[in-house]
């Protein structure tokens, strides 16, 4: 297998695996409920299971400070290598934990322990992963190399919800509920060992090679990246954050969130055969378009890219819902759900290399993952939350989702032109070029 494409597959199929566990659990929630919580309330128990869910996502940013720095001071490699098994572990302990009836109080706590410890290998996956991407491609290819980061993502919910229909189609209700769950975890353990065997044979990035020697040369060794992303690139953190938040949006709320919303009975009161389906569809050309929209990155520069993709988010994300509400056909469903998955392709597929690219290597793992982190944790993480109240504030309005994307993409819109060159700073730094390609 070619180096470039070793890198591409090795660093991809981590951050497969994180979102194809994000997609199973989901899709069997209520299963995990009835096995894990006591009660006879079913809405209670499954509101047990997403508060641990959720707390996944708590863990994020610590992941994110603290194998950020392990991946900017031991090399990618290793981070890498670090994330990986720490995912691995985490689905292990999901996928073969033992029931509440069989140890009581245990089986729950051995879940939040699966779903912390994804959640803290999460954290530090993007950083590491979209560095090590960056640093390996050509400067003339950087965007189309790191889209693949969130093509993966794609990946993984076509084989989460191909998992999910292979298992719901074969077995029947009391033999998921028993068992049968399970199979999407332990497949997804099965992945683990090829990205680990990957991901171990990888070359260290010479760009990283290079930052080890200078800091050798200057006795640096002891330097924290942390300390010094908040002390010398406070700017970068703050306008890559502010980009980030349309990144977490998007993704949320139009891949994630809008198949279960159009469920309701107060929305538009699709079945879950129609809404799964529209999405396992849509999918499709969001994994195409996020390496095409990443490779025209490369050619007309990421300013330029996100800019657009952020202004088609905010002019036609509430047009297509309200056609959608006009017309709540499958035939609308599907091709409403195609077009927002490559809206979202178009900026998602952009925002890896963009974002990596805005911080030296020094401090580049550790930097791409607070922004990425802290975008989804406050406005991923927490956005049923918020959608909830501004449902409220609205008036029950059923397009509050679009609301809350086109506020996002207007915060991404004022950052995305102070998303300026390093030349200065990489000049300092003997960083390896890094092409912004902008006019």
């Amino acid at each position: 297998m070619p180096s470039k494409t070793r890198a591409i597959v090795a660093t991809s199929i981590g951050n497969m695996l994180e979102w194809y566990d994000f997609t199973v659990y989901a899709l069997f929630a209520g299963y995990i409920a009835g096995n894990f919580f006591p009660g006879d309330d079913p809405n209670t128990r499954l509101l047990k299971t997403f508060l641990v869910f959720g707390l996944g996502f708590v863990v994020r940013p610590l992941g994110a400070v603290l194998i950020g720095n392990f991946g900017d001071r031991s090399g990618r490699k290793a981070a890498l290598t670090l994330t990986i098994l720490l995912m691995a572990a985490g689905t292990g302990i999901i996928a073969l934990s033992p029931t509440y009836a069989s140890i009581g109080i245990g089986a729950p706590l051995l879940l939040l322990l699966g779903r912390v410890l994804q959640g803290f290998s999460a954290g530090g996956e993007v950083g590491g992963a979209t560095a090590y991407l960056l640093e390996s491609a050509e400067p003339a290819q950087r965007g189309r190399v790191a889209s693949w980061l969130e093509a993966s993502m794609g990946m993984a919910n076509i084989l989460g919800a191909l998992a999910a229909f292979t298992v719901t189609a074969s077995l029947s209700t009391q033999e998921i509920q028993s068992w049968g769950w399970r199979i999407p975890f332990l497949f997804g353990l099965l992945i683990a060992p090829v990205g680990l065997y990957l991901r171990r044979t990888l070359d260290e990035t010479q760009a990283f090679q290079a930052e080890a020697s200078r800091r050798a040369e200057l006795h640096a060794d002891r330097r924290v990246p942390l300390v010094e992303i908040f002390r010398e690139h406070g700017r970068s953190l703050f306008v890559g954050f502010c980009v980030a938040v349309l990144w977490a949006v998007s993704v949320y709320v139009l891949m994630i969130f809008l198949p279960t919303y159009v469920q309701r009975p107060d929305t538009f009161n699709f079945s879950a055969k129609q809404a799964f389906g529209a999405s396992l569809i849509g999918n499709i050309p969001f994994v195409i378009g996020c390496v095409w929209f990443g490779s025209l990155s490369d050619r007309i520069g990421r300013r330029r890219s996100l800019f657009l993709s952020a202004a088609l988010l905010l002019v036609l994300v509430l047009p297509l819902f309200i056609w959608l509400k006009a017309d709540p056909s499958l035939t609308t469903l599907i091709t409403v759900q195609c077009i927002v998955c490559l809206l979202v392709a178009s900026f998602v597929g952009v925002a890896p290399a963009a974002l990596s690219e805005i911080f030296p290597t020094s401090v580049r793992s550790t930097g791409t993952s607070l922004v990425y982190n802290g975008a989804f944790t406050l406005f991923g993480g927490f956005a049923p939350m918020i959608l909830t109240w501004l449902t409220q504030r609205s008036g029950g309005s059923i397009y509050s989702p679009a609301w809350y994307v086109m506020m996002a993409a207007c915060v991404a819109l004022m950052a995305i032109p102070f998303l300026g060159s390093r030349s200065a700073s990489m000049a300092a730094t003997r960083d390896y070029p890094i092409a912004t390609n902008e006019p």
